[in-house]
């Protein structure tokens, strides 16, 4: 299996652990500059009697085991493993995804296998039917089925009910397909802790 760098928490015993670069150097940088992970990936290979891995993401919440299919989409920072026939690359989502603050780019994954991927907070599961929407704040989203049609907009009309509300971007998608979503904002923590913590102390 493949890790993001830093992710292994345990193994059993005799399981080897390499470090490199996957899918050559460009491959590596557009991944750890534009997907927002890790430039390097962990393999993880098991002795001849087999093995087990333990990871761990760096914020408290659910992880899943997620079949990649004919293709699954991820938000940055929710990759957290996969097997190695699972091709991890990074894909513009868009100016979409620009407005709702994925930063445009996404992780893209193909080739079979699956994937553990993690969350802030836990995750939710929502099965979208032929033409049913969904409304999700874009910083609680963690993946998508390719398949699924989305939009990006303001989550209210008008500058004063945006500041009133606090809502920014929201991003609409519409079946059929399959979304996940974490119960908790990163950004939100980000920004709680920049406003509690000064950043120094006399």
């Amino acid at each position: 299996m493949r890790a993001e760098s830093g992710a292994m928490a345990a193994t059993s015993a005799g399981v080897e652990i390499e470090a490199k670069v996957q899918g050559g150097l460009m491959k590596g940088l557009k991944r750890s500059m534009l997907g927002g992970e890790s430039l390097f990936m962990t393999t993880l290979t098991a002795p001849a009697a087999g093995g087990w891995v333990d990871v761990a993401a760096r914020l408290p919440g659910d992880a899943m085991v997620l079949p990649v299919g004919q293709g699954l989409n991820l938000t940055r920072g929710s990759y957290l493993a996969s097997t190695t026939e699972t091709e991890v690359d990074t894909k513009w989502g868009g100016f979409k995804t620009l407005g709702g603050g994925e930063g445009g780019f996404l992780l893209h994954l193909t080739g079979g296998g699956t994937v553990v991927t993690s969350s802030y907070g836990a995750i939710d599961q929502v099965d979208l039917g032929a033409g049913e929407s969904i409304v999700v704040d874009s910083g609680h989203l963690v993946a998508f089925d390719p398949a699924v049609q989305f939009t990006t907009r303001k989550a209210s009309k008008g500058v004063m009910n945006t500041l009133k509300s606090g809502e920014g971007f929201v991003m609409e998608f519409t079946g059929p397909g399959r979304i996940y979503t974490q119960t908790r904002n990163q950004a939100s923590l980000v920004s709680w802790l920049t406003e509690e913590l000064p950043f120094s102390r006399s």
